[in-house]
C-alpha cells in the first residue's frame, strides 16, 4: 500500500499579496542571465512589471505547489529546488524566488528546455540569498499572519509531555470559551475539525497556511508542539510565540544531536527573543534548571517534585491517582491554589496540566476564571497517551506512544499505582533511528515491570530481528531471572501478553500509541494498535 499523507491545509480564502510590495519588504532583486552565447533565452528585463503579479500561496515543494503561488527555490541535500522549475511553471507558479545558484540552475533549464524559457519570459525570477532563513517569514507575509491579526499563540518543546502539554493547553482554552486550534504529532484541530498530522512541526510554509486557516475560522487561541528538530531546521520562523513552555529532557534523538547538551541547545532556541515573549520552565529536571538560567526571554518555573516545589514560581501536588483520573493541586507562589484533575494516568501527566495552567496565567488568563473553568476537571482527550482500550472485565490495557527510556519510567510508575496484580510491558524500538537509547529502554521496562514482551515497531529499512536480539539482551542484563518473551509481529505479541494476564493485571504497551501504521522497508503498512488490542481481548474471552 502507497503512503497516504494528509493534504497541506491552506486558508479557503486569501488576500492576495502584490509581488512588487513583497519584493521591496524583503529587498528581491532580479538577476541578470547571460544569453550573450545563446546559452539562455531570456532576460529579466522581459519579465513584466512586478506590480502586474499577485501572490495566492506559496511553497516550496512543487508536489504542494498551486496556482497563484509563489515557489521558492532552495539548495537541497542532493539537488537544488530550481531544477523543478519546469514542474513548478506547470503546476501554476506565478513567480520565483531563489538564491544566485538557483538563478544560474534555472538558466540551464531554461536553455535545455524551449517551453520552460517561453515561460519564464512572463514569470519574475528574484533573487534571495539564504531563502531557508527567510522562508518563514515569506510565508507569514503572503498568508498575512502578521500584526495584530495573529490568535495568541502556545508553544511546547521537551523531550516527554509536549504533545500532552499541547493538548491539555487546547483543552482549557476551551473550556475558557475560547475558539481553539492545534498542531501535533498526532493532529491538527481547527475551531472543532480535526486533520490526521504529516510532521509534528510542519514547514514553515505548511504552518503558516495552517494558521492562515485558523484565522479564517476565528480562531483566538492555538497550542502548537514544537520539536527540537523543527527550531534546528526553521519550520517555526515567521512565528513570535506569546508564551512558551519546556516540560523536560532526556535521552532521545541522539541520531540528530551528538549529545544532549546540544539537544537541549537547539530547544533552546524557542527561549529566545525573537521566538517568544515569556516562557515557564519545568525544573523537575536538571536540563530545566539550567534553561530557567540560561533562557534569553523572561521566565517562570514550575515543579512537581518534592525537593524543588519550594523555589519554584509554581508548583504541582498530586492528591489522588487512579485507574481512571489523576487529582492535583496547582499552587503559586504567592499562595493561591487550585483544585483539579485530568482523566489521564500519572503524576508526569499533572506535571503537564500544571504547565498548561502556567502557560496560560502568563499569558495574561486570570487564576480565578482559570480556577473556575477546570474546577470539574480538565476536558481534553490525549490520542494514544496512556490510553486504556479495554473493558470493565480482564486485564487492564493501555497503548502509549511513549518510545525513549524516561517515557518508559514514568508511564509504568503511573500504571503500576494503579494495578493490584501484575504488570506486562509490551514495547519495541524504532528502526534507523538512534539506537544509542535501546539498551535504555530495555533496561527500565524490565526494571519498571513483572513480565516483558519484546516485539517489533517501525522496523523502517534495519532488520527487526536484530533490534529485538539487542533490546532482549539488554533485557536480560538487567534482570536475568525475569520472563522475557521475544515475539513478532506485535499482533502476535499483544495476544501473547493477554494469555498471560489476568483479572486485575495490567498491560503496557508503548510505541505505536494513536499511530495507525508500521514504517515497513518505507512503506506505512496500516496497523492499529488498539484494534489488535481490543481484538486479543475479545479472543481470550474478555469484553
Amino acid at each position: 500500500m502507497k503512503e497516504q499523507i494528509p493534504p497541506i491545509l491552506r486558508p479557503e480564502h486569501t488576500a492576495p499579496v502584490n509581488l512588487a510590495d513583497l519584493a521591496q519588504v524583503f529587498a528581491l532583486e532580479e538577476p541578470s542571465f547571460d544569453t550573450a552565447q545563446g546559452e539562455g533565452t531570456f532576460s529579466s528585463a522581459s519579465h513584466q512589471n512586478l506590480h502586474e503579479v499577485v501572490l495566492t500561496g506559496i511553497s516550496m515543494n512543487t508536489n504542494d505547489l498551486r496556482p497563484g503561488d509563489l515557489f521558492v527555490a532552495m539548495p537541497g541535500l542532493k539537488t537544488h529546488g530550481a531544477r523543478f522549475t519546469a514542474k513548478a511553471l506547470e503546476n501554476g507558479a506565478v513567480a520565483i524566488v531563489t538564491d544566485l545558484a538557483g538563478s544560474a540552475e534555472i538558466a540551464e533549464v531554461a536553455a535545455a528546455n524551449e517551453q520552460v524559457a517561453e515561460a519564464l519570459q512572463g514569470t519574475p525570477v528574484l533573487i534571495l540569498e539564504n531563502p531557508r532563513t527567510r522562508l518563514g517569514d515569506l510565508a507569514a507575509y503572503v498568508y498575512g499572519n502578521v500584526g495584530d491579526s495573529m490568535p495568541k499563540l502556545f508553544g511546547t518543546t521537551g523531550t516527554n509531555g509536549k504533545t500532552s502539554t499541547t493538548y491539555l493547553l487546547e483543552g482549557i482554552l476551551r473550556q475558557l470559551g475560547e475558539v481553539t486550534g492545534l498542531t501535533s504529532t498526532a493532529e491538527r484541530h481547527i475551531a472543532g475539525e480535526i486533520i490526521v498530522s504529516r510532521l509534528t512541526t510542519p514547514e514553515s510554509t505548511e504552518m503558516q497556511a495552517l494558521i492562515a486557516r485558523m484565522r479564517e475560522r476565528q480562531v483566538s487561541a492555538i497550542a502548537i508542539e514544537v520539536s527540537a528538530q523543527a527550531l534546528s531546521q526553521l519550520r517555526v520562523d515567521g512565528l513570535k510565540f506569546d508564551v512558551v513552555g519546556f516540560t523536560n529532557l532526556s535521552h532521545d534523538h541522539l541520531d540528530d544531536y551528538p549529545d544532549l547538551p546540544t539537544y537541549l541547545e537547539a530547544k533552546a532556541e524557542l527561549f529566545t527573543p525573537h521566538r517568544a515573549a515569556r516562557g515557564v520552565v519545568c525544573v523537575d529536571t536538571e536540563f530545566g534548571q539550567r534553561l530557567a538560567t540560561t533562557s534569553q526571554i523572561k521566565v517562570k518555573t514550575i515543579a512537581s517534585r518534592s525537593d524543588r516545589i519550594e523555589s519554584a514560581d509554581f508548583s504541582v501536588i498530586v492528591t489522588e491517582e487512579t485507574a481512571k483520573h489523576t487529582a492535583f493541586e496547582f499552587r503559586t507562589a504567592d499562595g493561591k491554589k487550585l483544585v483539579t484533575s485530568i482523566a489521564l494516568l500519572g503524576a508526569h501527566m499533572a506535571a503537564n496540566a500544571g504547565l498548561a495552567i502556567a502557560m496560560l496565567l502568563e499569558a495574561g488568563f486570570e487564576f480565578d476564571r482559570i480556577a473556575s473553568a477546570i474546577a470539574g476537571g480538565i476536558d481534553a482527550y490525549l490520542p494514544g497517551r496512556t490510553e486504556r482500550v479495554s473493558g470493565d472485565t480482564g486485564p487492564d490495557v493501555y497503548v502509549d506512544f511513549g518510545h525513549s527510556p524516561d517515557a518508559f519510567l514514568n508511564t509504568l510508575a503511573a500504571v503500576r499505582k494503579v494495578t493490584k496484580g501484575k504488570l506486562i510491558f509490551v514495547f519495541g524500538a524504532d528502526g534507523d533511528r538512534d539506537p544509542s537509547k535501546r539498551p535504555a529502554m530495555a533496561e527500565v521496562g524490565a526494571e519498571g515491570c513483572d513480565i516483558l514482551v519484546i516485539t517489533d515497531h517501525h522496523p523502517r529499512f534495519e532488520d527487526p530481528a536484530s533490534i529485538r536480539a539487542a533490546l532482549v539482551v539488554a533485557a536480560r542484563a538487567t534482570r536475568p531471572d525475569m520472563p522475557i518473551y521475544e515475539v513478532s509481529p506485535p499482533e502476535a505479541a499483544i495476544r501473547q501478553a493477554v494469555a498471560l494476564a489476568a483479572e486485575g493485571d495490567a498491560i503496557l504497551w508503548c510505541g505505536p500509541g494513536h499511530q495507525d501504521y508500521r514504517d515497513i522497508r518505507g512503506v506505512r503498512t496500516p496497523y492499529s494498535a488498539r484494534h489488535e488490542a481490543r481484538e486479543a481481548l475479545k479472543e481470550h474471552g474478555w469484553a
